[in-house]
């Protein structure tokens, strides 16, 4: 398939190509061997510095571990929860047309995006003197939701014009236009930065450790100083593998979400709104019909 954005590559170009992909795995191998020696010479792979994991003391380690991960999907699924749709509230506010509506959001919008989550935890831990829980969904509901509302104003603003002025020309008002037809479609666009987001959120929540929430990297340091240095790089190796499986498995969900969203449209299910644009148009051929009855046939 010949590309719109630069030229096919030709036989000298495609090998230079696989000689620099082959130098570059072979660097990134070298790399890995050497950081997997220095750690096995270190005594870090010594099957007693793992046996927290599954000796006699197992149950405790992954208990505290099981605490520490429900800490974390708890504050981000919170979190989440109520920025999507605050986000969705800042965007509307946002590409209002009302100037005194419009500026002022994205005055609060800047605001937000710019300031540190970490800040904004602290500032409601000590300023309102909520909890550490309180203060770890709140900073993280404030950001994101700024962070959701701007991609969704993108991706409004990505669709044709025809989108809205088809919906206002068949007798939707602005908002109903906004939220029947532009925003369905600005999700699905968005949907891979929504996604991003969501995962940015969750590894957030680990900022939760500055205000005293024990989430999952607190209760890993929590366990790593009882049990002492030895088993430091095991206990935070065993958290980095949890948060990673997290994440992707929220990126997996938004695939299969994604795939059905777009099974369903290419199998031709009309919007309702489309739908009303035809009868309205006079173009369903259904309606003509019984418009026209039997005679006109």
């Amino acid at each position: 398939m010949t590309s719109v954005l630069y030229d096919v590559p030709g036989p000298k170009a495609r090998l230079y190509s696989l000689i620099g992909s082959a130098a570059g795995i072979l660097i990134i191998l070298g790399v890995l061997a050497i950081a997997v020696t220095t750690l096995a010479q270190q005594g870090i792979f010594d099957a007693d510095r793992w046996e927290i994991f599954y000796g006699p003391m197992a149950p405790d380690v992954w208990n505290l571990i099981g605490q520490g991960i429900l800490s974390t999907l708890a504050a981000a699924a919170v979190a989440a929860v109520i920025a999507f749709p605050l986000g969705i509230a800042l965007c509307l506010l946002r590409i209002s047309l009302i100037a005194w509506v419009r500026i002022p959001t994205q005055v609060v919008l800047e605001f937000l995006r710019g300031m540190p989550v970490v800040l904004m935890m602290l500032f409601i831990l000590l300023v309102f003197a909520t909890g550490q829980f309180q203060a770890v969904v709140v900073g993280l509901t404030l950001y994101n939701a700024a962070i959701f509302a701007e991609i969704l104003r993108a991706g409004i603003q990505s669709l044709p014009k025809g989108q809205r002025e088809a919906g206002l020309a068949i007798g939707l008002r602005s908002f109903q236009s906004r939220m029947s037809i532009e925003f369905p479609q600005a999700v699905r666009r968005m949907l891979p930065s929504l996604v991003a987001q969501l995962v940015v959120l969750l590894k957030d929540t680990s900022l939760g450790y500055i205000v005293g929430y024990e989430e999952l990297l607190r209760k890993i340091q929590i366990m790593a100083d009882f049990l002492g240095p030895d088993f430091l790089f095991p206990a935070f190796f065993v958290g980095a593998a949890i948060y990673i499986l997290i994440n992707l498995t929220v990126s997996r969900i938004a695939i299969m979400i994604e795939r059905r969203g777009s099974k369903k449209a290419a199998g031709g299910v009309a919007a309702p709104s489309l739908r009303t644009g035809l009868m309205v148009g006079g173009n369903d051929p259904l309606a003509k019909d019984s418009v026209e009855g039997p005679d006109k046939k």
